[in-house]
C-alpha cells in the first residue's frame, strides 16, 4: 500500500477519463441546480447494484482506484468551457465562472475496499458533498465501476470453476470491446483471480505476469526441415554446439512415430532453438495425438539431452478432456521408457472456454494444468452489464427515497453505514445497514436484523465479529492507504475464502442476507408512507 499521492502523480489510466466524460444531462442538471441556488446543498449519493450478475449470489467490487484517480483530476478547463458554451449559448455568464472553479475539495468518498465481495443494496461507494459536484461524478463513477466489477466477478467465477491449483491466463485482447475494454479486462481479470495475461501493454502497465506461446500460423509457416536456417543448438551448460535437427530426428525414430508432419517438426525445432529454456508447443495444427505430441516429444527429448527441460504443450481444439488424458499418458510412457522427467509436463488448454466448460471438464476428469480464456471472460458474454446505479439518498440532512412498483428498484434512504456480521464459524452471516448517526453493532450484543421491505423476515444475531465495510478514501484529497493491484487481488481471494460455500456454488446458490436495523426499517417505511400518495379507487 502507498501513502497519499500528489495530484499530478495520481492520474486516470485512460486519457478520456475527464470531467467531460459524462452524460449531457448531468451538465443540464448542474446548471438547473446553480440557477435554483442549490449547487452547494449538501448531498449524499449511494453507488450500488440491485442484482448479482451471472445468476450468482455475489459480486466483486472493482474500479475504486480509478474512481479516486478521476476525483483527483476533476475539473473543467478553459477548452471544456469553450466547447460547452457552443452547446449552451443561452446559459448565464456567471455559471461558466462557477464551472471553472469546481473541484472536489469539499467531496468525501466512503467505499468498500477494492476486491471486496459485495451484495445487492449495500452501497459500494458513498459520496458526500456539494450537490453540483456530487451529481457530476455519477456517470463517470458508474462507468469506472460497472465493467471492472463485472469482469472481476466473471474472473472469480472462472477461478472457482477451474479450482484453486490451476493456472488461469487471460487471452482476450483480440476479442475485447476496443483498446480500453481490453486493458480494463486484463487488469480486473487479474484482480478477480487470474494469474497472467497475454496482453503485453496491460502486463507491463499493471505488473501482471505475461504468458503466451505461438499460433497455428507459426507451425503452418514451415513446410520442411530445409527451411531451418541453422541445425545447431548450444548445450545448456557449455559453448558446445550440437546438430539439434539430427538429434530431434533420431529421437523421433526412437518414438516410432510414423505419421508426423515434417513441417510441424521443423516449426517445433525452430521454436525450441529460439526458446530452449521455455519450450511450450501448440500441438493441434494437424493431428494432436499422431503428429503434434510425438513431434513435441522428439524435440523435448533432444532438448533434455542438451540439458534443457521442456515446459509443455497447448491444446486449442477437440475434446480437451480426452486429449489431455491421452497426452498425459504419452508423457508418462516416454518418461518411463527414456528415464526423463516428463510426467508432469504442463498441459495448457484454450479454445473458446467459459465457466460451464470448466465445470464440464472437471466432471469428465482431465489432465489440464493451465487454461487460456479469452472471449467469454473479457466480453462477459453471459451478461454484458452489471447495472450499478447512483442514487440520491439525502439532501441537506433530509432523507430521500426513490420509489418504484418494482420493489427491487426502491432505494434505502439516508446516510448509512454498512457492516458485515460474522458468526461462530468466522464466516459472514449478513450485511447490516445502520443509519449514520446510530450506534455501531457490537460484538456479542444481540441485534434485531430486518429485511428492508418484507416485515415477515427478521432474525436476531449476536455477532462474533463486526467488520465496517466503508472507510473514508477521499476527503478533499486521497486518504491513505492506497492499495496496489496485487493487494486488491489477494484481498479478493481472501474474501471469497471467507464466504460460505453455498453462497458461491454454481447451482442454486443461497442468497446472502442484507438487512437493516429496526430503526432504519421503521425510518424507511415511515418515509415511504409520507412520500408516496395514497391511491383512490372509485
Amino acid at each position: 500500500m502507498s501513502e497519499h499521492k500528489e495530484k499530478d502523480d495520481y492520474l486516470p489510466s485512460n486519457c478520456f477519463v475527464t470531467s467531460m466524460l459524462t452524460d449531457m444531462y448531468q451538465l443540464t442538471m448542474t446548471y438547473a441546480y446553480w440557477k435554483g441556488g442549490r449547487s452547494d446543498d449538501v448531498a449524499v449519493f449511494d453507488l450500488l447494484f440491485r442484482k448479482n450478475p451471472f445468476g450468482g449470489e455475489y459480486t466483486i467490487f472493482a474500479g475504486l482506484d480509478e474512481c479516486l484517480r478521476y476525483v483527483n483530476v476533476f475539473g473543467f478547463s478553459d477548452t471544456d468551457v469553450s466547447n460547452l458554451r457552443a452547446l449552451f449559448p443561452e446559459w448565464e455568464e456567471k455559471f461558466w465562472d462557477y464551472l471553472l472553479a469546481l473541484d472536489t475539495s469539499k467531496i468525501k468518498v466512503y467505499a468498500m475496499r477494492e476486491g471486496a465481495v459485495a451484495f445487492p443494496k449495500v452501497p459500494m461507494i458513498r459520496v458526500e458533498g456539494p450537490l453540483g459536484v456530487a451529481q457530476l461524478l455519477e456517470t463517470t463513477f458508474l462507468c469506472l465501476v460497472n465493467f471492472p466489477s463485472l469482469v472481476a466477478t466473471n474472473a472469480a467465477r472462472h477461478r472457482i470453476a477451474a479450482g484453486p491449483t490451476k493456472k488461469l491466463s487471460e487471452f482476450g485482447l483480440r476479442r475485447a470491446q476496443g483498446p480500453d475494454g481490453a486493458m480494463s479486462a486484463s487488469r480486473y481479470a487479474y484482480l478477480g483471480g487470474f494469474d497472467a495475461t497475454s496482453n503485453l501493454a496491460a502486463g507491463i502497465k499493471n505488473d501482471i505476469l505475461l504468458r503466451g506461446t505461438h499460433a497455428h500460423s507459426f507451425v503452418s509457416s514451415y513446410i520442411g526441415l530445409h527451411e531451418l536456417n541453422t541445425k545447431l543448438l548450444r548445450r545448456a551448460n557449455s559453448d558446445e554446439e550440437v546438430d539439434f535437427v539430427d538429434l530431434c530426428q533420431n529421437q523421433l525414430k526412437l518414438l516410432k512415430a510414423s505419421r508426423c508432419n515434417t513441417g510441424e517438426l521443423a516449426a517445433f525445432i525452430a521454436y525450441a532453438q529460439a526458446y530452449p529454456k521455455g519450450f511450450l508447443a501448440l500441438v493441434d495444427t494437424y493431428d494432436t495425438l499422431s503428429s503434434g505430441v510425438p513431434n513435441f516429444l522428439a524435440v523435448s527429448l533432444a532438448l533434455n539431452k542438451l540439458g534443457y527441460q521442456p515446459v509443455g504443450i497447448r491444446l486449442d481444439s477437440g475434446d480437451l478432456a480426452y486429449l489431455s488424458r491421452e497426452c498425459r499418458k504419452q508423457f508418462i510412457q516416454v518418461s518411463k521408457a527414456f528415464s526423463v522427467p516428463f510426467e508432469k509436463l504442463t498441459i495448457v488448454a484454450s479454445n473458446d472456454l467459459n465457466e460451464e466448460v470448466l465445470y464440464s471438464l472437471r466432471d469428465q476428469g482431465h489432465e489440464i494444468d493451465s487454461f487460456g480464456i479469452g472471449t467469454h471472460l473479457v466480453t462477459c458474454q453471459r451478461q454484458p452489464a452489471l447495472g450499478c446505479v447512483y442514487k440520491l439518498v439525502e439532501i441537506n440532512g433530509s432523507p430521500r427515497i426513490k420509489v418504484s412498483q418494482d420493489i427491487v428498484k426502491v432505494t434505502i434512504p439516508g446516510r448509512k453505514k454498512p457492516f458485515r456480521l460474522y458468526g461462530r464459524a468466522n464466516q459472514p452471516v449478513l450485511d447490516l445497514l445502520v443509519l449514520a448517526g446510530s450506534p455501531d453493532p457490537v460484538v456479542g450484543e444481540r441485534i434485531l436484523c430486518r429485511h428492508p421491505f418484507d416485515s415477515q423476515k427478521r432474525v436476531y444475531i449476536s455477532p462474533q465479529r463486526v467488520e465496517p465495510l466503508h472507510t473514508l478514501v477521499w476527503d478533499g484529497k486521497s486518504v491513505p492507504p492506497l492499495y496496489s493491484l496485487q493487494q486488491c487481488k489477494e484481498y479478493c481471494a481472501s474474501q471469497l475464502k471467507a464466504v460460505r460455500s453455498d453462497h458461491i456454488r454454481r447451482l442454486n446458490p443461497t442468497p446472502y442476507k442484507v438487512s437493516v436495523t429496526l430503526e432504519l426499517f421503521t425510518f424507511l417505511n415511515d418515509l415511504w408512507q409520507s412520500e408516496v400518495p395514497i391511491p383512490e379507487i372509485d
